[in-house]
């Protein structure tokens, strides 16, 4: 028996990859939507401005737009907020208190120890801390990092397994057009232009992947205060796809080669569970010098692939620098993507039932 499920800000760029992905989902049934309360009682075909390519799943454009309430979306199984940042702060601990589990891509509460921030490859298990929140706040509240958090976290991860966490890690951010949102950037900024700043991203890159390289502690997460990251994040004419320039430091000396097999052979938690969002390959490898490319690999694994490529060392006595190039779709695996499987392994893990 599928799963009901509802969308909250499901008119938004984010909403409309929750709608596209959910629309013939197997384990969740897209039954109610929702926007701004004015537009409640509308028709999501008549009301939405569709960005994403394709047209609007048929059978999703005839369902009319509920209230964001939760006295509206009595009987819902599963709530994905893809709500703008101060909105979610005011609706989502409201859908959490009333019994709500809730699965969201927007900041507020991302670093609250109550509540798990997910990447399911990385850290799965910090979603056990969801069983403590039925009786600490009333329902489940789930968060997926920034997007381009996600990336840089996923980019790490084969290296930490194989080389344990870096003394440093340097990273420098070339964010696409769309983590703005439709309408965060005018055309005329970007065009032609790199924009050598994003207000609250470096912070973001900085605090988020310590929590999700850190542990569980009862009911909370402890973050992992040795991950040290100094991160420069810019804005670039690209519609789709972040890449992140990761340089590691180590005191000790790595292999090129053996990372690479790493990362060509990395699997996890979701591709073990077969969960139907996961991609088969999670990391792609790249060996040509001039990949990834957003343009040539942010679709991979429909999106939920993370490319990697230019994988260098370099160092002397005692001392070295990993180097690579990160690539993934901040919309797909960096937001909708990333929580629909954030959902997915809850039903896997059993902390979700019908």
């Amino acid at each position: 028996m599928k799963y009901d499920v509802a969308i909250l800000g499901a008119t938004g760029m984010v909403g409309q990859r929750y709608v596209k992905m959910l629309s013939k989902h197997p384990w969740f049934n897209l039954v109610a939507l929702s926007a701004s309360p004015q537009k409640a009682g509308s028709r999501y075909g008549d009301i939405v401005s569709w960005v994403i390519g394709g047209e609007v799943p048929s059978d999703i454009a005839e369902i009319r737009l509920s209230k964001p309430d939760p006295g509206d979306l009595k009987g819902i199984d599963i709530v994905f907020s893809a709500l703008p940042t101060e909105v979610s702060r005011e609706l989502e601990p409201r859908f959490v208190s009333m019994g709500f589990a809730v699965f969201s891509d927007s900041s507020p509460m991302r670093l609250d120890p109550r509540v798990p921030l997910v990447i399911p490859e990385i850290n799965m298990p910090h979603m056990d801390i969801a069983r403590y929140q039925k009786h600490l706040m009333g329902g489940i509240l789930v968060k997926t990092p920034n997007c381009t958090s996600n990336v840089l976290a996923m980019g790490l991860k084969p290296l930490i397994d194989l080389y344990g966490i870096p003394q440093l890690v340097d990273a420098v951010s070339l964010q696409a057009i769309s983590g703005a949102g439709y309408s965060g950037l005018p055309s005329m900024a970007i065009q032609d232009n790199v924009i050598p700043y994003i207000k609250n991203e470096e912070e973001k890159l900085a605090e988020e992947p310590r929590k999700i390289y850190g542990r569980v502690s009862g009911a909370s997460i402890e973050h992992n205060d040795s991950l040290y990251i100094e991160a420069t994040t810019t804005r670039v004419p690209v519609s789709d796809g972040h890449l992140v320039v990761i340089h590691a430091h180590y005191i000790r000396e790595l292999d090129a080669e053996e990372l690479a097999r790493a990362y060509d052979s990395f699997k996890s938690y979701p591709q073990e569970l077969g969960l139907p969002t996961a991609p088969r390959k999670p990391m792609v490898l790249h060996r040509t010098h001039d990949r990834p490319q957003p343009r040539l690999d942010r679709d991979l694994e429909n999106g939920m692939a993370i490319s990697i490529g230019r994988i260098r060392v370099s160092g002397k006595g005692g001392k070295s620098i990993a180097k690579l190039v990160v690539l993934g779709h901040n919309t797909i695996r960096g937001a909708a993507g990333n929580t629909i499987l954030n959902a997915e392994s809850a039903v896997a893990l059993g902390i979700l039932k019908r």
